[in-house]
C-alpha cells in the first residue's frame, strides 16, 4: 500500500485552530451546546441520554438513529445506511473497499484532499478540475473523456469544497446517465448538504436517483455538531454495505453511544435546527458581501451557491500565501489559502482562499478583518 502523505489542510488547521481569535476558514455551521441540544430532545430522548450504558454499540448504528437518517431521502430505508465515525472514515472505508489495483477513479478537483489521495494509493486516478471561468461548474464532456473501460469510480462533492458550488441539474442528470451507461459507482461527497442560505435549491442525493449511487452524509456541517463524529454511506447495495461494516472492524469498530443518541434528537429537530443555521447564513453573507464590496480592489467575489464557504480570489501583490500567513500570524485571524487544495492531478489555481461565513463570530472577524486591512494598506 502507498503511504499516504500528509494531509495538508488538517495540518493547517492542527497548527491554527484552537489558536487564533477567529477562525474565517471554518467549513462548518455554528455549534450547539449539549445542554442547547437536549432543550430540543422530548422527554423520552433526553431520559434516554441521561440512561445510557456507555457501551459498545452495533457496528451498523444504531437502528432508531439509522432509521432517523434515512428518513432525509427520498427512498432509503434503515437497511440501506451505515454509521461511521465522521464523513472522513465513511470515504476512507468506501474507496478501500470499491477500489482494486487495477482499477480506475476519476475525482473532481480542488477537493478536500483525502478524495484523491486515498483512491491514489489503491489505483490509478484521473483528476478533472471544476472550472472558475464557468463558475466552477463541471465539464462532463471532460469526464466522459477521463471513462476508461476500467473505470469504477467518480467521486463528486456538491456542495462543494471550497467553492461552494452546486452542480446545475442538467450536468447532473448527464452524469448520473454516463455513470449508468458505463456501470460505474458514483461517490457522492453531500456533507455540506443541505447548508445553504434561505431559497437554496440542492441537488437530489445521488443515492435516491441512481443504483449505484453511494451518498456520504454527517452531523458535522448544516447541524453544527462535528464533535459528535458522527457520519453514514446511504446506499441501496446490502451486499457493499456489508463488505464496508466488515472493513470499519477495523478501524473505529461502532460509534460512540452518546453521540448516537444526540445525533438522533439533533435530526428529530431537523427542521428546526436547519431554520436556525439559515437565519445565521442569511445574516452573515450580507456581512460577507458588504465586506468584499468595500475591498473589491484587494479580492474577487462571488457568492456561493450553497454550504457555509467560498473560495474567493485574492488579488494583492504579495500573494495569497503571504497574506494569509501575515494575516493570521498578526492579527489571529485564520484563513485558508489555496495551497492547501494543491492536486497532484490538476492544476489548482494558487491565488485563492477558503473563507467560512457558518458561525456566530463572522460579523465580528470581519470588522477585524477590515481595521487589519486598513493598518497595513
Amino acid at each position: 500500500m502507498t503511504t499516504l502523505p500528509d494531509f495538508q489542510l488538517e495540518t493547517y488547521f492542527s497548527r491554527w485552530e484552537f489558536s487564533v481569535r477567529y477562525n474565517l476558514a471554518a467549513s462548518d455551521a455554528q455549534s450547539l451546546t449539549v445542554s442547547a441540544l437536549l432543550d430540543l430532545a422530548d422527554d423520552r430522548d433526553r431520559a434516554a441520554f441521561g440512561s445510557l450504558p456507555l457501551s459498545y454499540t452495533q457496528t451498523y448504528g444504531a437502528p432508531e438513529l439509522r432509521e432517523a437518517i434515512a428518513s432525509t431521502y427520498e427512498g432509503r430505508r434503515a437497511a440501506d445506511i451505515l454509521c461511521f465515525a465522521g464523513g472522513e472514515e465513511a470515504l476512507y472505508i468506501a474507496m478501500r473497499v470499491l477500489l482494486e489495483p487495477t482499477d480506475h477513479a476519476i475525482v473532481v478537483t480542488p477537493n478536500y484532499q483525502s478524495a484523491e489521495t486515498i483512491p491514489a494509493a489503491i489505483c490509478d486516478v484521473t483528476g478533472v478540475a471544476l472550472r472558475p471561468g464557468d463558475h466552477w461548474s463541471l465539464d462532463i464532456d471532460e469526464i466522459r473523456a477521463a471513462v476508461r473501460p476500467n473505470t469504477r469510480l467518480i467521486a463528486i462533492n456538491f456542495p462543494h469544497n471550497p467553492t461552494g458550488k452546486i452542480l446545475e441539474q442538467d450536468r447532473f442528470d448527464a452524469l448520473i446517465a454516463l455513470c449508468r451507461k458505463h456501470g460505474i459507482w458514483l461517490l457522492s461527497d453531500e456533507v455540506n448538504r443541505p447548508l445553504g442560505a434561505t431559497g437554496t435549491v440542492h441537488l437530489p442525493q445521488a443515492t435516491d436517483v441512481y443504483e449505484r449511487g453511494i451518498s456520504i452524509g454527517v452531523m458535522s456541517k448544516a447541524y453544527g455538531l462535528p464533535g459528535l463524529r458522527i457520519g453514514w454511506i446511504a446506499c441501496a447495495d446490502h451486499e457493499l454495505l456489508q463488505r464496508m461494516e466488515r472493513y470499519k472492524h477495523y478501524t473505529s469498530i461502532c460509534n460512540s453511544g452518546p453521540s448516537e443518541q444526540l445525533a438522533l434528537i439533533a435530526l428529530k429537530a431537523r427542521d428546526a435546527i436547519l431554520d436556525r443555521q439559515r437565519l445565521l447564513l442569511d445574516r452573515n453573507l450580507e456581512r460577507v458581501d458588504a465586506f468584499f464590496r468595500e475591498w473589491s480592489e484587494r479580492f474577487e467575489w462571488r457568492r456561493p451557491d450553497g454550504g457555509c464557504i467560498a473560495f474567493p480570489r485574492y488579488l494583492g501583490p504579495e500573494g495569497v500565501e503571504v497574506f494569509a500567513k501575515r494575516l493570521v500570524e498578526e492579527a489571529g485571524i485564520l484563513l485558508l489559502p489555496a495551497s492547501n487544495y494543491q492536486s497532484t492531478l490538476t492544476a489548482t489555481p494558487a491565488d485563492r482562499f477558503r473563507i467560512g461565513f457558518g458561525r456566530n463570530e463572522t460579523g465580528d472577524a470581519l470588522t477585524e478583518l477590515s481595521e487589519y486591512l486598513r493598518r497595513t494598506s
